[in-house]
């Protein structure tokens, strides 16, 4: 984990939707008329798009998200392309150019071979003792390969105003830890797949004998110590501060002088967040008991995971079983050049989103934004003010910290300068390699300066937003201001279950029942009474009940407690969100589109953008690591604790959205 955000309603997989009608929005050929809204909202609005779409042959899942994310992916293509003609030697666009160019040259690709490897291949079979072992673990972290524990430096969480290093657990190959330890027949189709990727990577590098079951074993330890999804959710149990003293005491047996001093912070580093110090002297344990050789080995497959499909095709195609076939389910792997895109993104994330921008971002979008986002503040303190639950003390407590947010909207003021990182375009390896150690320099040398505000967690061209509990801030990149989230010139009722729906989410993340946490400044302290938090966990206990009911797949629910912050934010998020729509109407009443009230289409806006299909091994893989609930139970999830809704609808006793109103949830 790289930072400490709380990411958008969108998780990374969860892609879903349809595109927009010109005037309302809304897409009726995607309804499905034989289903009432007042029995299943999701299906009512996205039943035919489901029953008529397929799933992309390149994709795990697909709807309004990945649509999206595609017409972003093709913007981005076509202003890299474009930069890759650029001639000015020392420019940001033709550095974007020519990574993109060396990723799609694969004839040079193929003609090196490991060759770019062989330095790092070098410096692993060195390693003679667990000095040495620290040292290198520290130099391929610095390159971006987090195993098997990781380091990042981001602001105190008790200290908003100062930057400390965080160590976390890291290192597994498999998606979660209930993958190793659980007897489930996935699970071990999983390990088998992981077991057969070891041995032919390996031997396909020049291994000629591969301990497959000592590699396995190995990281069935790291995962045996490793903390749940769940607990790693608590910010107070993985603050852990302690001193490079302390932390010697807790893992003896890692050489962690040497760690330091290879990261290039020895002197800088201290005190740090450890955030699951049980894992991080569990790990020290087996590093220490492990055989070196099956260490080095180890080391070696995950350098060449890591750059497989930058390295010639048998490599990618070896990957790509793993992680999208045996992983996912995904039958087809994305044509080169879109993974080309995804690598300069990677790299060049800001150099491509200043180009971005300056094509497809226009001034009249953010100033659309600028007011929803205002009339969702506005609504937000409205429900602050009005809330049955929570004592005036701490109202006044949570009025101050939703004065202190800070809003993003588009693109950063200030750019990463990236004229310092060196891009040739004919060295593909070489190019990944600077750039993450580029970005990690960055990263590092943010040790004993002021915190950077200006600064952004995500690229303008992403398809994404969130809330960052230590700035106190959401972001909303400019890619996810296009329809059907956001139209300008569409229905304000859709723009406000959709957008605003976005909007009124990460607003609530900073009263979710992590980001509740933190005050305004950014600080994890307690600013509840203590009745005023026993109230909001029953609340909130309710919401986990409701959410561990809904079956995903055959036998595997939805983890409420895992999912609870989102939940929790599209619960509110759609509540406020319905309120700024009222309020944006000025007290008149909205006028019918296609028979249709203003605050009909309004839901039925929310709706429309949780249509998703997605491949059954992803979906299993999801619903232990994202935090995000299903798309369909997060239209209907909310909706049905929306008195707005009932009353949009007619919604009565015995529809299948029916809860009484006292069974209702409400939060914010």
């Amino acid at each position: 984990m790289k930072q400490k955000l709380v990411l958008t309603m969108i998780a990374a997989s969860l892609a879903m939707g349809v595109q927009a009608a010109p005037l309302a929005g809304l897409d009726f050929e995607h309804f499905d008329q034989s289903v009432r809204v007042q029995d299943d909202l999701y299906q009512a609005v996205n039943g035919t798009w489901l029953k008529n779409t397929e799933i992309p042959s390149d994709k795990s899942s697909h709807g309004a998200f990945l649509i999206l994310r595609d017409r972003a992916e093709a913007q981005v293509r076509e202003i890299v392309e474009m930069a890759a003609q650029n001639t000015a030697s020392d420019s940001a666009a033709k550095k974007v150019g020519d990574l993109y160019q060396s990723y799609i040259n694969e004839s040079l690709i193929e003609q090196r071979g490991l060759a770019p490897l062989q330095p790092i291949f070098a410096d692993i079979a060195a390693i003679k003792n667990s000095k040495a072992l620290a040292e290198q673990l520290a130099l391929l972290s610095k390159a971006g390969l987090y195993a098997p524990l990781g380091i990042y430096v981001g602001q105190d969480e008790k200290n908003s105003t100062a930057y400390i290093v965080n160590v976390h657990q890291s290192g597994l190959s498999l998606p979660d830890r209930d993958f190793y330890l659980k007897s489930d027949e996935k699970f071990i189709a999983a390990r088998k797949a992981l077991s057969v990727y070891f041995e032919n990577l390996l031997k396909l590098s020049g291994e000629t004998e591969v301990d497959v079951a000592s590699l396995l074993a190995f990281e069935t330890e790291l995962a045996k110590v490793q903390w749940t999804k769940v607990d790693n959710r608590d910010p107070q149990k993985t603050y852990n501060k302690k001193s490079l003293v302390e932390l010697k005491r807790l893992a003896p047996d890692f050489a962690w002088d040497e760690y330091w001093h290879a990261m290039g912070i020895a002197g800088k580093a201290g005190p740090v967040i450890v955030s699951q110090p049980s894992y991080i002297r569990s790990m020290s344990e087996t590093l220490a008991k492990t055989p070196l050789a099956t260490v080095k080995v180890w080391l070696k497959f995950k350098v060449l995971d890591q750059y497989a499909d930058a390295l010639p095709k048998v490599y990618t195609d070896l990957s790509f079983d793993f992680h999208g076939k045996a992983l996912s389910g995904v039958p087809e792997q994305k044509p080169r050049w879109k993974r080309a895109i995804a690598a300069t993104n990677g790299s060049l994330g800001e150099a491509v989103g200043e180009l971005y921008v300056a094509k497809y971002f226009t001034p009249a979008a953010k100033a659309k934004m600028d007011v929803m986002v205002n009339n969702l503040l506005a609504s937000y303190r409205s429900s602050i003010k009005d809330l049955s639950w929570m004592s005036a003390a701490t109202k006044v407590k949570a009025q101050e910290k939703l004065a202190k947010f800070t809003v993003k909207i588009g693109y950063p003021d200030q750019w990463i300068d990236y004229s310092s990182l060196e891009i040739k375009a004919d060295d593909l390896l070489g190019n990944l390699q600077r750039a993450r150690l580029f970005s990690s320099a960055r990263e590092l040398n943010q040790l004993g300066k002021p915190i950077d505000r200006k600064k952004w967690g995500m690229t303008p061209q992403t398809v994404n937003a969130y809330y960052n509990p230590s700035m106190n801030e959401i972001v909303f990149p400019a890619a996810i201001l296009q329809a059907p989230f956001f139209d300008p010139t569409a229905d304000d009722a859709v723009n406000y279950g959709a957008i605003g729906g976005v909007i009124g989410h990460e607003i609530s993340h900073g009263f979710d029942d992590q980001g509740s946490q933190y005050d305004g400044d950014g600080n994890l302290k307690n600013w509840w009474g203590k009745q005023d938090k026993k109230e909001f966990t029953a609340l909130t206990s309710k919401l986990v009940a409701q959410y561990d009911a809904y079956e995903a797949i055959p036998g595997k629910y939805v983890n409420g407690k895992l999912t609870l912050g989102e939940n929790i934010a599209d619960l509110s998020g759609l509540a406020v969100a319905y309120k700024a729509y009222q309020l944006s109407l000025g007290g008149k009443p909205a006028e019918k589109i296609d028979g249709r009230t203003g605050e009909q289409r309004f839901f039925l806006g929310w709706s429309q953008v949780w249509a998703s299909k997605m491949r059954e091994p992803m979906t299993l893989q999801l619903l232990l690591t994202d935090p995000h609930s299903p798309g369909q139970f997060r239209a209907n999830g909310a909706a049905v604790n929306s008195d707005a809704f009932y009353k949009a609808f007619n919604v009565k006793e015995g529809d299948g959205m029916y809860k009484s109103a006292k069974e209702r949830i409400r939060i914010w």
